[in-house]
């Protein structure tokens, strides 16, 4: 297995107040090379979008299903690069930093059922900007004896190398179709296809450290 996450969508989702929360990340999903813009610069990356949720916040989201756990999501480029927000965000997460050997090759799928505190705000909308959405500011790891609740929402990961068609089917209109520009997912669509794009793993990300 490898990636998975999803971003929860809606104009009129509620959301969660501003502040730091237990977490636990439970979804992770691998988006796959897409093209993006940025200061008026195209270019291609590797999206992953990982999902936590808030165990110790909760609301009626569903009539049908009762409270449920707040989730929030943080979409990353796949990259170990010293520089990268996901590097950034996994070094302040377990609480020392990586060597760069280690950071050659890490399985982000480690991170599932992994506890943390996320600090989250609200932000303006880039497509409406009198709404906002809420994004994570920062992440950290557990205080010394502070505990996470048990995990609430199915555990969900998503990649290229084994691809879940029921689980792509249950993403939201925004998460499918920025999966269906990327690369890996048109090559999926490809006839006589006899491999899909995989995410690096073998031994040794087993024996890397999270924790």
């Amino acid at each position: 297995m490898a990636i998975i996450a999803e971003k929860p969508e809606g104009g009129n989702f509620v959301q969660v107040e501003p502040g730091t929360y237990v977490a636990r990340c439970y979804s992770m999903i691998q988006i796959g090379t897409i093209e993006i813009e940025y200061k008026g610069e195209k270019k291609k990356q590797h999206k992953v979008a990982v999902t936590w949720e808030l165990p110790t916040e909760t609301a009626i989201f569903h009539e049908d299903r009762g409270p449920e756990p707040f989730v929030v999501s943080k979409k990353y480029t796949l990259s170990m690069h010293e520089k990268s927000n996901l590097r950034k965000d996994l070094e302040s997460w377990r609480g020392k930093g990586y060597t760069d050997e280690e950071a050659k090759h890490f399985d982000i799928t480690k991170l599932i059922g992994q506890p943390c505190l996320l600090s989250v705000i609200h932000q303006p909308r880039p497509d409406d900007p009198t709404k906002t959405y809420t994004a994570i500011s920062s992440i950290s790891k557990m205080m010394k004896g502070q505990d996470c609740p048990p995990q609430v929402n199915q555990t969900k990961v998503l990649s290229y190398d084994n691809f879940n068609w029921e689980l792509f089917d249950s993403l939201s209109d925004y998460m499918k179709d920025m999966i269906r520009k990327s690369d890996e997912f048109k090559r999926l669509q490809e006839p006589n296809q006899t491999r899909t794009e995989e995410i690096p793993q073998n031994d040794e990300l087993s024996d890397l450290p999270f924790n």
